[in-house]
């Protein structure tokens, strides 16, 4: 298969291109970043050019708005990369019988309750990062295209700016620190992301169309997180828990957004790794890069 991956500049896009050394199938990488095949996933006519010409079968979205304070001034440009373009990508699969896989979020979900979330509850979304991603969502359903959305949260890596990389860089430099304890979810290191979508495509299960949720095992707050990245660093700030509230920001963020995973993993027969194990895999890739 001819498989098109978009954001291979990203956290997820680079999980991607490790994933791809080890398939027997053909991937193409685009970016607006140098070193890629550009495409602007914003034109539905480049994308069907992409397609055709690479006779791609499979779009890897990895591409996306994901500044969520930045969103709440920007709705324009959130909203032409989270909703327009995965319509466009879902378009352009359609018109070719090809699948879409691609990457939503938790922040579809208001977060007010205290048990995982599971694919059919209601979404609402509080602020315009989740609304754009929702209405994503409803323009990739809305083509009729094959697709498979996979909801995930607290996305970090080796690569880009995420909490991980920013934890170990402050816990290394403050004698000590303030994380909000009132927002709990589970992190989601994207090379697990990565290995559940190259598990789908190596194992032709394209055809299983549907939202899914994918983070890793667990459940911990933001200062648990951090806690955990500080000792794994080897760094020795004292980390204290506050309230949300004590960091004022422009959108509203979801409290509890733990993700129940139960049906990805009966229908894919993956086995997802905890959130602890996976961390350590990535600090250890951390330092092994320095």
């Amino acid at each position: 298969m001819n498989i098109l991956v978009t954001g291979a500049n990203g956290q997820l896009g680079h999980e991607m291109q490790i994933c791809a050394k080890n398939s027997n199938h053909k991937f193409v990488f685009t970016d607006v970043a140098e070193g890629y095949e550009k495409l602007d996933i914003t034109n539905l006519d480049a994308i069907r050019e992409k397609v055709k010409e690479n006779d791609i079968q499979v779009i890897v979205n990895c591409a996306a708005y994901t500044n969520v304070d930045k969103a709440e001034s920007d709705f324009d440009l959130a909203n032409l990369l989270n909703n327009t373009a995965a319509g466009n990508l879902a378009q352009a699969m359609k018109e070719v019988e090809g699948t879409l896989i691609h990457v939503s979020t938790d922040y579809v979900f208001q977060g007010d309750k205290n048990i995982p979330c599971k694919e059919d509850w209601e979404t609402n979304p509080l602020g315009v990062y989740g609304k754009t991603k929702l209405a994503g969502e409803k323009s990739i359903e809305a083509t009729g295209c094959k697709h498979i959305i996979i909801r995930t949260a607290w996305l970090y890596s080796q690569w880009g700016k995420n909490f991980v990389k920013t934890m170990q860089n402050l816990t290394a430099s403050h004698d000590s620190l303030k994380v909000v304890f009132d927002q709990v979810g589970t992190p989601t290191y994207a090379g697990d992301l990565a290995a559940v979508i190259s598990h789908i495509i190596e194992t032709n299960q394209l055809d299983k169309t549907g939202i899914y949720h994918f983070s890793n095992e667990g459940v911990c707050s933001w200062f648990d997180f951090a806690k955990i990245i500080c000792e794994l660093s080897g760094n020795t700030c004292d980390i204290q828990p506050c309230y949300s509230e004590e960091f004022p920001s422009p959108v509203k963020r979801p409290h509890f957004s733990v993700l129940d995973k139960s049906k990805l993993k009966q229908t894919f027969g993956f086995k997802v790794p905890y959130w602890t194990d996976s961390l350590k895999k990535c600090i250890a890739e951390l330092a092994e890069a320095k």
